[in-house]
Formats: structure tokens, C-alpha cells, sequence
């Protein structure tokens, strides 16, 4: 057998468990929530949480979907870039899923009090945006989009990831009225990650020929 793997030319890839352990990693606090609900266990007010779960989810992907390249810059880790995309489109199917339901169940489809929240309420307001901005990279996503885009269409648009993380994290701060602790970390995480991509830039052709 041993002589037949060697023969076959072909070698386990490194952390090909990374991909598959963080995809059921990721399904895992949505198929709680579901038996938890199922089951009448969210607590008094279900809705609620499930929006307020739903939401962290798609903060907590987001975030690590931005960590990806300021990891590889700083600390010289590849694989983060492995799951840059997956974590990328988790936090557009979290943020989907916490529109969704509120858009369905929290206001059951009433447009007019949808956009009088909008209009009037802050935190909403800075979610709805932060939402719409995940759109168009979501959308983007996939390898035949980026190639018709080109690269530095498909870089300047994809910038605009941390002003939606931005946004979540102002949408996190404004919707929490007592303990701020939580809400205020993820935004300073963004923050570091946002000095790290800029600070570690990666030189331009012309720059590195003049050094």
C-alpha cells in the first residue's frame, strides 16, 4: 500500500480539513437556533433573539473575513486567505437571514413601518446600509465576476467591506442600550484591522523598483 501511495503521486494537501471544519462551523449556531426554536427554547421574546443571533453571526464572519490578508501581511499566514471568500459569503447569508427575518416576521411585510424605521431609527438605519453594501460583494463573489470586473475594479469595490463592517459594528452599538463592552470590541477589532491592511500595503511596481 505504501509503495501505491508513493507510486500515485499524489500528497494529502495541507489543512484540507480547514475548509469543511470551518463551513459546519459556521452552520453550527444557525442549526441550534433551529432546535432551539423548534423546541420553544429562545426565552420569552424569540423574534428578538434570533434577530440579535442571526446579526452577531454576521458581525463575527465579516470580522474574519477581513482578518484574512491583514494576517498574511503581518504574520505571514496563508491559510486565513483560504477562507477569506467562504467567511465573506457566510456574513452576507447571516446578514440575509437577520434582514429576512425582520423584514417577515419582526414587521410582517409592512413596507411603510419598514421605511419609517429607516428613516428614524439610527441603528437600523446604519444595518440597512451596512446590508446593501453586502450586496454588491456577495454578488461579486464569484471567479467568472471577478475576471469580467478585472482585478482593480473587483479591489476598489471590494474595499467597501469595512465601511459595511463599520456600519455593523455602529448597528451593534447603537441597537445595545446598557453594556457597550461587546459591541465597542468587534468595532475596535475592525479598527486594528482596517490600520493593519493600510499600514502593511504592499508596495506598488514602481515603488519597489525605486528601493
Amino acid at each position: 500500500m505504501a509503495e501505491l501511495a508513493a507510486h500515485s503521486g499524489s500528497t494529502p494537501k495541507p489543512y484540507a480539513w480547514l475548509k469543511p471544519g470551518v463551513f459546519i462551523g459556521c452552520l453550527v449556531p444557525l442549526a441550534l437556533m433551529v432546535i432551539e426554536a423548534t423546541q420553544g427554547q429562545l426565552g420569552a421574546d424569540p423574534v428578538a433573539i434570533a434577530l440579535n443571533r442571526l446579526g452577531l453571526m454576521a458581525l463575527i464572519t465579516l470580522v474574519g473575513s477581513l482578518a484574512a490578508t491583514p494576517l498574511r501581511r503581518v504574520l505571514g499566514w496563508a491559510w486565513p486567505l483560504r477562507l477569506r471568500r467562504m467567511l465573506g459569503l457566510f456574513a452576507f447569508f447571516y446578514a440575509f437571514l437577520h434582514f429576512t427575518l425582520y423584514l417577515a416576521i419582526d414587521q410582517g411585510f409592512d413596507f411603510s413601518a419598514i421605511l419609517e424605521d429607516v428613516a428614524e431609527r439610527k441603528f437600523i438605519t446604519a444595518g440597512f446600509a451596512a446590508f446593501l453594501l453586502l450586496v454588491p460583494l456577495a454578488a461579486t463573489s464569484p471567479l467568472r465576476v471577478r475576471r469580467m470586473l478585472g482585478p482593480k475594479r473587483w479591489q476598489r469595490l471590494h474595499r467597501l467591506v469595512y465601511l459595511a463592517a463599520a456600519l455593523a459594528a455602529l448597528h451593534f452599538i447603537w441597537r445595545v442600550k446598557r453594556d457597550l463592552s461587546e459591541p465597542v470590541l468587534y468595532a475596535a477589532v475592525i479598527g486594528v484591522l482596517l490600520v493593519a491592511r493600510i499600514t502593511h500595503r504592499k508596495p506598488r511596481p514602481l515603488q519597489a523598483a525605486r528601493k
